[in-house]
């Protein structure tokens, strides 16, 4: 992590509630800036585990400048209130992905709501990362009693972590993750739920597109029963609009009228607007597709090959052929130099196309 970033010293020591994967990474990364940390958890073992990857310290801590509160949603409010009894001087935020019920129940000036969009379809310490939040958005929520103080502490973390501040209201929150994040998140195990049932030899034409629809429908069961439960006024409306849509597509299908191609193209522009790295306007891409032996230090050397050609990876993604011990890397790159890095792969011998 880099020491130059501005605003990279926070103060400690800090106290991480809750040592599942965000926890867990929101230490590890404090740990990188040579911050120290202290772990607690309900469960003994995954404090362990966090100790054990470097996280922090499993040994009490007198008085914290900062306790992040990282434990599910329905739990946050006691877990808040209790770290700031327990501490009269820290600074407490939680990083929970509801946040209306929150800072309508927690109104100390001490308390500044945040949550930082990041995640894995794996939980717990072990799947945690320092670089978890690099270039990630952080959305800080203060009440309308926080310390401005606080709020610039918690800014300050943020920062220093990688992420990207957004300033929002719960209310504006709830809305947007409600938009970008549980909606998509239901509507991917919907779509993962209709295969439950389908005969085998279906299955086995899946292809990328299926296991990008479905990858997040693996994530904790439990974990997103709170948070559609925490966040379920803003989720239901946007089903509501999602199921007056999907009636019209259906009709649209069954008549083969012309209007299935209206609802592509708002698709289209749907993704258009949904900002590219970095929080950046999105850029047009094109995608180079690279055939390669599915054996160790094959994808290494592609990393290679497509650097020395002076090109920047924008995405990618791996896709497995049936049957055979090959893949094909699609790598997605700005579109002015998807013909340049063609010829530049293929003049290296790789079997590349677009």
């Amino acid at each position: 992590m880099s020491a130059d970033r501005p605003d990279a010293v926070v103060p400690g020591p800090v106290l991480v509630v809750g040592c599942g994967l965000i926890g867990t990474s929101v230490a590890l990364a404090l740990r990188d800036l040579g911050v120290t940390v202290h772990l607690r958890d309900a469960s003994a073992s995954h404090v362990e585990i966090a100790a054990s990857v470097g996280a922090g310290s499993p040994d009490p801590v007198v008085s914290p400048a900062l306790v992040v509160v990282a434990v599910p949603p329905a739990a946050v409010v006691d877990a808040v209130r209790a770290a700031l009894a327990e501490f009269p001087e820290a600074v407490v935020t939680d990083v929970a992905s509801v946040k209306g019920p929150i800072c309508a129940a927690v109104t100390d000036p001490r308390f500044v709501g945040g949550h930082p969009m990041a995640g894995k379809e794996r939980s717990g310490p072990m799947a945690a990362s320092g670089l978890l939040f690099e270039g990630r958005a952080w959305a800080v929520v203060p009440t309308a009693d926080t310390d401005p103080e606080a709020q610039a502490l918690v800014e300050r973390v943020a920062t220093s972590v990688g992420a990207v501040v957004r300033r929002m209201d719960a209310e504006s929150h709830d809305r947007a993750v409600a938009l970008v994040s549980h909606v998509p998140h239901l509507v991917s195990a919907l779509t993962a739920g209709l295969l439950t049932e389908a005969p085998s030899d279906d299955l086995a034409l899946a292809g990328q597109g299926l296991r990008d629809v479905i990858r997040i429908a693996g994530s904790d069961r439990g974990l997103w029963v709170d948070i559609i439960g925490s966040n379920a006024d803003q989720v239901g409306g946007i089903l509501d609009d999602l199921a007056t849509r999907l009636d019209d597509l259906r009709s649209a299908v069954r008549n083969a009228d012309g209007s299935v191609g209206e609802h592509l193209d708002r698709g289209r522009a749907g993704v258009a607007r949904v900002p590219g790295k970095h929080g950046d306007q999105p850029a047009e891409i094109a995608t180079v597709f690279v055939s390669i032996d599915d054996t160790p230090g094959e994808l290494s050397r592609l990393f290679a090959a497509v650097g020395n050609a002076g090109v920047n990876i924008e995405d990618m993604r791996i896709d497995h052929e049936l049957g055979r011990p090959v893949g094909v890397v699609e790598v997605v790159v700005q579109a002015g130099v998807a013909e340049h890095l063609l010829t530049a792969l293929t003049e290296r011998g790789w079997a590349a196309f677009r």
